[in-house]
């Protein structure tokens, strides 16, 4: 394989990779039969980052993929760079591929004196020299509009939602948002399954992050599979809560379905002791073997990445992708 694609018109890409998913990334090489492009990366004893990549990248399209997994702060500087590389080894066009981007929750003022972090990562990527963001399932979509540029918005639900649809029927299927937030992905996943749909009304502290307090239930669930829908667990004490509250009102069984898989500090015990019998996460961050368990299921998005990459780089259509459904 090629470390590059070229058009017979002369213009060629190449793909890099960090250091945060390096399996995600060869995934996605594989996926569009290319060669990652030689990277020579590491960090000083100071926890100051390097890199250099190993081939010429003048006049390429460059697309450098990068998950902001933990520690986040480090993989988001090593993009930085690896923007600010390309950049000055006079790439023409530079994509930042960052399927799960860091911040993300952090898209508005709660209360004073608070920043968007959201926004101060868009600006820091322009900033970088990157003229293009592609990502999996925002927070919320809201932040597209932080990016001076396009931005590529891929959706997950229709992998994770052919994966449900294959292991339980949708006769007996209601779709669950865990808060008031996430209704409009979970009117998308009723309207994809043709299954009914259910809320749960919650109330959360500002001041006491990763705590939540369930109020009461919206929808039939008794006697029905209930699917969660979220766009990402991460220490699984809202996923866990509001399944428990399907429980209390009937559901015969509960999925969860979620594009991120965080599973920071004790998510993976908390899911793992909970009732719910499965649940259903990308490939969009690393998940070690330690933190895996019998009721966890990791679909690849490499093959939506590569899709994306390549509408990109053929001037095609990355909204063809979901048939007009973004």
């Amino acid at each position: 394989m090629s470390a590059e694609i070229s058009h017979a018109s002369g213009r060629r890409m190449v793909l890099a990779g960090g250091r945060a998913h390096p399996a995600l990334a060869e995934a996605v090489a594989d996926d569009l039969d290319i060669e990652l492009l030689p990277t020579t990366a590491y960090t000083f004893a100071n926890g100051e980052l390097y890199v250099r990549f190993g081939e010429s990248v003048r006049g390429a399209d460059a697309f450098v993929i990068q998950s902001h997994a933990a520690p986040i702060n480090e993989a988001i500087m090593e993009q930085l760079i690896m923007v600010d590389a390309l950049k000055r080894a006079s790439a023409k066009q530079i994509t930042a591929v960052i399927p799960c981007y860091g911040y993300a929750r952090q898209d508005k003022k709660h209360k004073g004196r608070e920043p968007i972090s959201a926004r101060l990562m868009a600006d820091l990527f322009k900033t970088a020299g990157a003229d293009r963001i592609m990502s999996i399932d925002l927070h919320t979509a809201q932040i597209q509009g932080f990016f001076d540029g396009p931005v590529d918005h891929l959706w997950a639900m229709p992998l994770l939602a052919q994966y449900v649809r294959t292991r339980v029927s949708p006769d007996n299927l209601t779709i669950v948002s865990p808060d008031a937030g996430r209704v409009r992905l979970a009117d998308q996943w009723s309207d994809y399954l043709g299954a009914p749909l259910a809320i749960i009304h919650k109330r959360r502290d500002p001041s006491v992050p990763n705590q939540v307090k369930v109020h009461e239930l919206v929808g039939q669930v008794e006697g029905r599979t209930c699917v969660l829908v979220d766009d990402m667990i991460d220490t699984g004490g809202t996923i866990v809560q509001a399944a428990e509250a399907l429980f209390d009102n009937g559901a015969k069984d509960v999925i969860v379905a979620s594009t991120h898989g965080l599973l920071s500090g004790p998510a993976m015990e908390r899911l793992r002791d909970s009732q719910i019998c499965e649940v259903v996460v990308t490939d969009t961050l690393p998940i070690s073997e330690e933190d895996k368990f019998d009721k966890l299921t990791v679909l690849s998005i490499a093959p939506l990445i590569a899709r994306a990459v390549r509408e990109v780089f053929d001037d095609g259509s990355v909204t063809s992708l979901f048939q007009g459904n973004v």
